[in-house]
């Protein structure tokens, strides 16, 4: 198998080196080209469709990113763009809140087992860091055990930088899977922790994806209970695309508090913080939290009718389904091409990794990302992949061509001796 020709990316690569004159980086965080193969990928994007992106270069891709989760449908969904005008027609940002900020937490509060009470935000890390406000205010403890990617704010940011040592020192991390390390770390904070805020399934940064092993899910539950402490499900990715009801509904373990994001509105700026009444309350006297864009309502239209379309035309029953047949053709695909490689994740979630089975494997695996970009399929070294709803079954098969293709370019440059 030869590999392919570079992609014409070059108005992209133009526009980053005017984006870098304007902002630290020319873009932020995790969509610099170092993420993913510097020269290689798209920089900027011109507009999608269904499951695909094309760059402002016009090439066209098979988007199995999917804005790293909030497309959970597809690009362009006509219905939810048509309820947002509506909205817009009224007016969205107001002094007060409208009428739909409670349809919506009434709907949250039926389809999530943990939900009793709710506040809604916009992103991730707004809702992360409410959680564990509430969490602390209602303890009256301060330290905070962690499991996953929580966000960017003080108290769990991955890089250091700009954080005072006495924030960082209050949160704890914890390995995904390890029942008697977290107990250990409990007692050796007893009476000071606040929370377990977790991702349930386990997603390392350039590892395999980690399905709750049997079990681990209720042991987090039991160890939180005994020791008297908050747990907090972040279902940011997993909301709305493992389950309605999150992973929580889908492994049927309850925690205390959860919060929900991304797929909640396929691409519109919404999440949720949910939790038990009790838990929840303490934002009445005990902890201040406001924003002047939380309530407003173009978001929640977009929600709820996001949840219309995911629970009519039981989408994610339909993504569990093709996803499970594509994990299973990709780890054949995998197993046959004896390329040092992990396929890992749920069905809604895939992902390739790289073995460390010898001192090229890093090469190997960018050999193997630069060959699937220039195939046309978007994916992301470090970063699990998403199966969204309007991926039709020809673009799962061309996926698949892509990986089986690319795996043999890497293995014919960087053959394991």
């Amino acid at each position: 198998m030869n590999s392919r020709p570079k992609l014409n990316i070059q108005k992209s690569l133009k526009l980053f080196e005017e984006g870098k004159k304007l902002s630290p980086g020319g873009v932020m965080g995790i969509r610099r080209p170092y993420n993913f193969v510097p020269g290689e990928y798209p920089i900027y994007i011109e507009r999608g469709y269904g499951g695909h992106i094309i760059d402002v270069d016009g090439n066209d891709y098979i988007d199995m990113l999917c804005a790293y989760g909030p497309i959970i449908l597809g690009y362009e969904e006509p219905e939810i763009n048509q309820a947002v005008i509506e909205q817009m027609q009224k007016g969205f940002c107001f002094s007060l809140v409208q009428e739909i900020q409670n349809e919506l937490l009434k709907r949250l509060i039926d389809l999530i087992p943990c939900a009793e009470m709710g506040v809604l935000a916009k992103t991730g890390s707004d809702v992360t860091g409410i959680a564990v406000r509430i969490a602390r205010g209602y303890t009256d403890k301060s330290k905070i055990l962690r499991c996953g990617y929580h966000g960017w704010h003080d108290w769990c940011v991955e890089v250091p930088g700009g954080v005072p040592k006495q924030i960082r020192e209050l949160t704890i991390e914890f390995e995904y899977g390890d029942l008697d390390e977290l107990e250990k770390k409990l007692e050796e904070n007893k009476d000071e922790v606040a929370a377990i805020i977790m991702t349930p399934v386990g997603h390392p940064l350039a590892k395999p994806v980690i399905a709750p092993p049997e079990g681990y899910l209720q042991g987090v539950r039991e160890l939180a209970d005994k020791y008297n402490v908050v747990l907090i499900f972040d279902e940011i990715r997993t909301g709305f695309r493992v389950a309605i009801g999150g992973a929580q509904e889908r492994y049927g373990v309850t925690p205390d508090m959860a919060v929900f994001g991304k797929a909640m509105a396929n691409g519109y700026p919404i999440s949720a913080c949910v939790g038990k009444a009790e838990i929840m309350q303490a934002m009445e006297s005990k902890v201040f939290i406001s924003s002047t864009f939380f309530p407003n309502s173009l978001e929640m239209v977009a929600a709820m009718k996001c949840i219309d379309i995911l629970e009519r035309d039981n989408v994610i029953e339909d993504i569990w389904t093709r996803g499970s047949d594509f994990l299973e053709s990709m780890t054949d695909i995998v197993k046959d091409s004896k390329v040092p490689a992990t396929v890992s994740g749920i069905p809604p979630m895939p992902y390739i990794t790289f073995d460390k089975a010898d001192d090229k494997y890093k090469e190997r695996r960018t050999c193997f990302y630069i060959e699937t970009i220039r195939r046309n399929l978007f994916i992301q070294p470090y970063h699990h992949g998403y199966i969204c709803y309007r991926h039709t079954d020809k673009d799962l098969k061309d996926a698949l061509n892509a990986v089986s293709e690319s795996l043999e370019v890497a293995k014919a440059k960087y053959p394991l001796k």
